[in-house]
């Protein structure tokens, strides 16, 4: 038996409205609900849907948002090249009882053009992608800040491929008191190791091919880093810096609390992280690290 499409709902009032009551029928049948909120920009892939499948385990009220955030894009970024595939992305999500997709309009979730007010990300959010894309952390926690206050989810589900957004966000959630807690869903892979990411359909086969480098060199550094974070790094250019297709931008272990870059001598557990450009197609990547 197919399940009933997700109810697509296009303003905040609305959303509230549909929570209200949805949480007021599980009152009334003597049970509690929880919702839980994936934020997403759309266009989803497998690795959004492991999102949302863990969404439904953690809650019976489930809101994806399908949402493609202006604040986020820099000048000369392709915002207006974003794919947006709604009807596709609704679809995906029927198929796993998800009940609501939040879609607005950029109008609705900013009537007043940009917001001025904004969430800051700190010094870490003009690190490694920040520093690549000034601005782009203080727009995601923006949006994400916006997003937890209109749904008022008790969890909200991110993924792993995006370490660096994680951990601003945990931190956003715990610095600002919000109520929700953080579910963070392992990265999803294609088969030979590279993560899934919607610029993936970019890469030809050869350059595909090339980009699997990034995760065997993440591997090659988990499997040496007990030999300390310069043997850990070693280990990952070797395989990377072998592929002449694939120019690096940046791979650098650091410290999971403080997402600062660690000493040579550290000792501890830690993430590398990697981001690359294979052709004109940006890719980023992240392991963690047993470094003892």
């Amino acid at each position: 038996m197919s399940l009933p499409i997700p109810e697509v709902i296009g303003t905040i009032a609305e959303l509230r409205d549909r929570l209200s009551l949805t949480t007021q029928n599980f009152a009334v049948a003597g049970a509690d609900t929880r919702v839980v909120l994936v934020p997403t920009m759309g266009a989803l892939h497998a690795g959004h849907l492991a999102l949302a499948r863990r969404a439904r385990e953690l809650g019976d009220t489930v809101v994806v948002s399908v949402f493609v955030n202006p604040l986020q894009f820099g000048a000369g970024e392709d915002l207006d090249q974003y794919p947006r595939t709604l009807d596709a992305d609704v679809s995906a999500l029927a198929e796993l009882g998800v009940p609501y997709v939040f879609a607005p309009t950029a109008q609705e979730m900013y009537p007043d053009g940009a917001a001025e007010t904004r969430v800051g990300a700190g010094p870490v959010g003009s690190l490694y992608e920040g520093a690549a894309r000034p601005g782009h952390f203080d727009g995601m926690l923006t949006v994400v800040a916006k997003l937890i206050n209109i749904v008022d989810p008790d969890a909200v589900v991110f993924g792993q491929k995006d370490a660096q957004q994680v951990h601003l966000i945990e931190r956003m959630v715990a610095e600002l008191n919000f109520r929700a807690s953080v579910d963070v869903v392992p990265t999803v892979r294609e088969e030979g190791g590279l993560a899934l990411s919607s610029r993936n359909q970019y890469l030809d086969p050869v350059q595909r091919e090339s980009a699997r480098s990034l995760s065997a060199g993440l591997a090659a550094a988990a499997s040496v880093a007990s030999q300390g974070a310069p043997a850990a790094l070693a280990a990952a250019h070797a395989v990377i810096d072998a592929q002449p297709l694939v120019k690096l931008d940046y791979l650098v272990v650091v410290h999971p609390q403080t997402f600062l870059p660690v000493d040579d001598d550290y000792r501890g557990p830690a993430r590398m992280l990697v981001a690359a450009l294979v052709g004109t197609t940006r890719l980023i990547d992240n392991v963690p690290l047993d470094i003892t």
